[in-house]
């Protein structure tokens, strides 16, 4: 996997980070979240640039997801049950998402992100649903900026030692990815509190 995607970004730069998350939301069965975890590690490294690379990741997040809205906003459910195979979208996962949406209504689309199989369902049916733009958007793009953040921020956090704790992670299941995504928001915001007060500190000077 590392390998790859150093192989990725030599050729692509951010803008193949960008375009893995498009393919990995829409569908295509890509390690999204091992990828995220790395490049954080890579940017605690210095090989990559920390503000770059959470935009890179959130943008093709955002696309990937929109775009799923979108289809099935227009194209509708025939159209999903007919072709959706050939974007690794099965019929159980299908029922599967659509359970959690009749139990939890529009939050499938935030913790959608950190269950596999369902994240890449949920917009689709989102868009067959006709919920309104702004809720989407509201639900999605929030849900976008926490997962980005936790995974990033734990290869950020971790460096070397990230594959262990991702590891765990899957290991430990639902529980371990909620706690993973409350300490990725606490990474964010204290690093940007320390941020500002850096800039603070120049600006006094």
């Amino acid at each position: 996997m590392e390998q790859t995607v150093m192989d990725l970004l030599s050729q692509y730069g951010y803008l193949g980070i960008f375009f893995f998350l498009v393919f990995g939301i829409v569908g295509i069965p890509l390690p999204d979240e091992i990828m995220m975890t790395f490049i954080g590690y890579l940017a605690s490294i210095g090989q990559l640039n920390l503000y770059m690379t959470f935009f890179s990741a959130l943008s093709g997040s955002a696309a990937g997801i929109t775009i799923s809205f979108v289809l099935g906003q227009k194209l509708g459910y025939p159209f999903l049950k007919r072709y959706g195979s050939k974007f690794f979208i099965t019929r159980r996962r299908l029922r599967k998402t659509q359970l959690l949406f009749r139990k939890y209504g529009n939050w499938v689309l935030f913790f959608g992100y950190f269950i596999p199989g369902v994240r890449h369902v949920t917009a689709y049916l989102a868009g067959i649903s006709r919920i309104g733009w702004g809720r989407f958007a509201i639900y999605a793009y929030l849900g976008a900026i926490v997962w980005c953040t936790t995974f990033i921020g734990m290869g950020y956090l971790l460096g070397a030692h990230w594959e262990k704790m991702f590891a765990a992670l899957h290991k430990y299941g639902a529980t371990a990815m909620v706690l993973a995504a409350a300490a990725g928001l606490i990474w964010f915001f204290c690093y940007r509190y320390n941020q500002n007060q850096r800039i603070n500190s120049i600006r006094n000077k």
